[in-house]
């Protein structure tokens, strides 16, 4: 079935909120993004769908419009209190087809992956992953571009034929920009139909992660990341991270080849099939620095090198490197901030 192109238009993004209640980070980012995108259409404005209870909605419709919405679609009903994969699709969907939404952006969040190829899969539309870059390209098109073969080459992917255009975005690898305070996006409520649908998960309850109980911040939000790999041997040297994390007020990361060994969770995995992190320093130990870690790590605003190996890649893309054993490295630096955190106090 051809389909009519000129009806569509405007940029969407998926409002997100996490468990904590608050809208993601990567939303805001998504916002930025799309307000760089729209100067590239005609006519177009950037319009953020928010899908939740009948909770009070203005201090979400409040940051949206100061994140960059133009518009605010409010879809609530008593069953959207937690995220339901067959109930929030269902929603999403219906707001699309009603209003046709030339772009959908979506955070490659935990959420977001579930989410956004359902939508696209009932939709018959095209839909690219793992996005870390977005255009328009002459033809007032979606350009999405992604890593691919491993991180070795990155792909541009347009969807010229059907709508929405859909991409999932990595958080924290676009920027958002500064609030707009004065911005105040129009509001309107959807009708939402789910009253006869039931989703077939239940939620029985929210148990904190074990990195979430070590760390200061979630990874994805932390301003200083210690992050271990193969180099630590065990689970149990990832203590030395843990106690210079702390003494830092950091977060604690690690690679993919830690998480596959056991040693650390796979919420604290860095990198291409990981999370996106762009802290103010990164610390990596024992990392040798593959093409997949560093794709995770690449708008870190310094990096810092911990390995033994002086021609580990990681030293390439490091702001300083330390060639030496982690195993002693690690404790000096964790015993000198703390000696000039008591020095410091003392004065």
């Amino acid at each position: 079935m051809t389909v009519d192109l000129s009806l569509y238009k405007n940029i969407w993004v998926m409002a997100e909120i996490n468990v904590d209640n608050k809208l993601t980070g990567v939303t805001s980012e998504l916002l930025s993004e799309a307000q760089k995108l729209v100067t590239k259409l005609d006519n177009e404005e950037v319009c953020a769908l928010l899908i939740t209870d009948n909770r009070d909605v203005n201090p979400f419709i409040k940051e949206l419009s100061e994140a960059g919405a133009d518009k605010v679609y409010v879809a609530q009903h008593d069953k959207l209190r937690n995220y339901s994969t067959d109930l929030y699709s269902k929603v999403a969907c219906d707001a699309i087809l009603e209003k046709k939404p030339s772009i959908v952006l979506v955070g490659a969040t935990t959420i977001g992956r579930d989410l956004a190829p359902r939508i696209s899969s009932r939709l018959n539309t095209g839909l690219t992953a793992d996005c870390t870059d977005l255009d328009i390209n002459e033809k007032s098109l979606l350009a999405a571009t992604r890593p691919t073969f491993g991180g070795n080459l990155m792909a541009t992917i347009l969807c010229p034929k059907t709508r929405p255009q859909m991409a999932t975005i990595r958080p924290n690898v676009l920027q958002a920009t500064e609030e707009n305070l004065s911005n105040i996006a129009n509001v309107e409520n959807l009708e939402v139909k789910i009253d006869s649908l039931e989703s077939r998960t239940k939620i029985l309850d929210f148990i904190p992660t074990a990195s979430t109980l070590k760390c200061h911040t979630r990874i994805e939000e932390a301003d200083i990341i210690v992050s271990g790999g193969r180099g630590l041997k065990n689970s149990e040297g990832f203590k030395l991270l843990e106690e210079l994390a702390t003494a830092l007020g950091g977060s604690v990361g690690a690679s993919r080849a830690a998480v596959d060994a056991g040693w650390r969770c796979h919420s604290e995995q860095i990198g291409q099939t990981g999370k996106t992190v762009s802290p103010k320093i990164y610390i990596a130990c024992g990392i040798s620095g593959a093409i997949q870690h560093l794709a995770g790590i690449g708008s870190s605003d310094t990096i810092i090198a911990i390995n033994k190996d002086p021609d580990a890649p990681i030293f390439r893309v490091a702001d300083y490197g330390i060639v030496g054993d982690l195993f002693e490295i690690v404790p000096a630096l964790t015993e000198a901030i703390k000696s000039m955190k008591a020095d410091t106090a003392a004065v």
